[in-house]
């Protein structure tokens, strides 16, 4: 018997990964080329193999650390020639774990064969990248379709192989012509992915040959709709160390361990609809809508601070089961998709977030008086962006965000710190045919009203065409939702978690108002502020929304 030191061996190109799995506890007894842990880039997740055989002596890394070729990772206590083998791999282990062929990460020395030249317009074939040393793997995910507008390095599907999983990215910009591969395809090397209506120049060698690309935006405008920021990842080394026996066997992509790590669910617990028993995307949003409703039992030591992130079972009676038939002619109508993305985000910051909403009503006489002589005086002008109320209201939440910073804020994973931003980046509901998805306008404090507006269109255009990339959709500090142009007096808007805050607008409409002296008539705007109790409290959101109202009624006062 010896002890054998077993190393990270050869993964490329890679030079720190984190660890997201750890497949092996003190006492286990495992063999050569068994998977020890999984790794994950921005593009790829790979398991590691070991590169010897015996009993696991001391394990020298956990969920989170960052490791490169080389990097110590446990002590065996091998036996025959395991051990001897192990020995001599000890001081050279990417030698030693060479016959291993699985580091995916691919080496980026050869150019990418669907390279073209940086002036390139018209068809183009994207081809598949060099992949190293896989020669044949296996399309699980197709993340584009006919008509929709690619970026050079956007990741176009995923692949796998026995031991690695990896998003394949574009070496073009362009819309997409023709999709050439389906689910289940074996691609390899030099195989053409799709061909796009290129509109601008091919990626660099280098960029096309390696998975690590830009992050990915895999077939989740889950950043979308209400889908804001799911909660912090802190609680995700926790999931993953308390149930290794379950979780290695879990079958899904990078992006969807990401997105499992970030709600804290045991992919492990999550059973998968997608080809081979795949997990998807909506199959984890289903497990973490059963573990709301109480249908479905919660991860072990998978609950998370009663803080930012906090959750749970709530133990509701489960959903009554009926035929509705019963009772009266039915038809069923599927959800749309990202109905079924926001729903679960809805109902978690519904019942985890204690709401309260502040009702008021904001003079806009003199403004709405401004804004119609102003599109009138621009009606001539083809260049002039058409001002609207709500691109008003932005840039007069800013003004309010700046004078009450809480509101800008996020509260930390564990619920015991705010996080305040120093950017305004201010989220609006924009309804579409398949459901509301919420973009946003980045450093509003910086633009002024008629770019806000300019920018909200180009959005909303984008939102109903379904053309908004995830990045469209993130990053949002503050959201407005408006109904002022369908009707109602006010609202209980949700809060959109990780924010602190959204503000609802309803019909404006003329009310009597008393000056003092006698009724005028005005025209008068609801709001409703929705606010985490946990961060405002009641006397610091009727402030703010007083302020709102008075900066509605004056907007000189931004300049003060």
């Amino acid at each position: 018997m010896s002890i054998v030191e077993v190393k990270v061996p050869d993964i490329g190109d890679f030079k720190e990964v984190e660890i997201i799995e750890l497949m092996i506890k003190v006492g286990d007894t495992i063999k050569v080329d068994q998977s020890l842990i999984t790794v994950e880039s921005d593009k790829a997740s790979m398991e590691i193999p070991s590169s010897a055989a015996g009993v696991v002596k001391e394990i020298k890394v956990k969920v989170g650390d960052k490791v490169a070729e080389g990097s110590l990772l446990l002590l065996l206590e091998a036996d025959g020639a395991a051990a001897g083998a192990g020995t001599a791999s000890t001081p050279a282990a990417p030698a030693a774990a060479a016959p291993a062929a699985a580091a995916p990460a691919p080496a980026a020395a050869a150019p990418a064969p669907a390279a073209a030249p940086a002036a390139a317009s018209g068809p183009v074939e994207v081809k598949v990248p060099d992949i190293g040393d896989f020669k044949e793997v296996e399309v699980i995910e197709v993340m584009v379709k006919v008509g929709d507008t690619i970026k050079v390095d956007q990741s176009l599907l995923t692949v796998e192989s026995d031991k690695a999983s990896m998003e394949i990215p574009s070496s073009h910009a362009g819309v997409v012509k023709e999709v050439k591969v389906k689910l289940g395809d074996k691609v390899a090397m030099g195989t053409v992915v799709l061909v796009v209506e290129a509109t601008g120049g091919a990626a660099s060698a280098p960029a096309a040959a390696a998975p690590a690309a830009a992050p990915a935006a895999a077939s989740a405008p889950a950043a979308a709709p209400a889908a804001a920021p799911a909660p912090a990842a802190a609680a995700a080394p926790a999931v993953s160390q308390g149930s290794v026996e379950t979780s290695k066997l879990a079958h899904a992509s990078p992006s969807i361990r990401k997105f499992a790590r970030e709600l804290g669910v045991d992919l492990g617990k999550v059973p998968g609809s997608g080809q081979k028993g795949r997990i998807t995307q909506l199959d984890v949003q289903n497990f973490v809508k059963g573990v709301m409703a109480g249908t479905t039992a919660a991860p072990a030591g998978a609950a998370a601070p009663a803080g930012a992130s906090g959750g749970g079972n709530f133990n509701v009676l489960a959903w009554p089961s009926l035929d509705f038939s019963k009772f009266g002619e039915t038809e069923l109508l599927p959800l749309s998709r990202i109905k079924k993305i926001s729903g679960p985000n809805l109902h978690r910051n519904w019942v985890q977030i204690p709401h309260v909403t502040q009702f008021d009503d904001a003079d806009i006489t003199d403004l709405e008086a401004f804004r119609v002589e102003t599109n009138n005086a621009n009606a001539k002008n083809k260049d002039a962006a058409k001002l609207t109320m709500l691109a008003f209201v932005i840039k007069a939440s800013v003004a309010a965000l700046k004078k009450f910073p809480t509101f800008n804020a996020s509260l930390d994973a564990n619920g015991e710190n705010l996080i305040l931003k120093k950017y305004y980046n201010i989220g609006f509901a924009a309804d579409t045919p398949n459901g509301l998805v919420v973009p946003v306008v980045k450093n509003a404090d910086q633009k002024s009203v008629s770019q806000i507006a300019r920018e909200m269109t180009e959005l909303s255009l984008q939102a109903r065409e379904g053309k908004l990339k995830p990045t469209d959709m993130q990053g949002a500090t503050f959201t407005i939702s408006s109904l002022g142009g369908i009707g109602g007096t006010h609202f209980t808007p949700i809060v959109n978690a990780p924010e602190v805050a959204i503000l609802g607008l309803s019909k404006a409409s003329i009310k009597p108002v008393w000056d003092g002296k006698a009724f005028q008539p005005r025209l008068m705007m609801g709001t409703s502020l929705s606010y985490d109790h946990r961060v405002v409290d009641g006397a610091m959101g009727a402030r703010f929304s007083v302020y709102l109202s008075e900066v509605l009624g004056d907007m000189r006062k931004i300049l003060l």
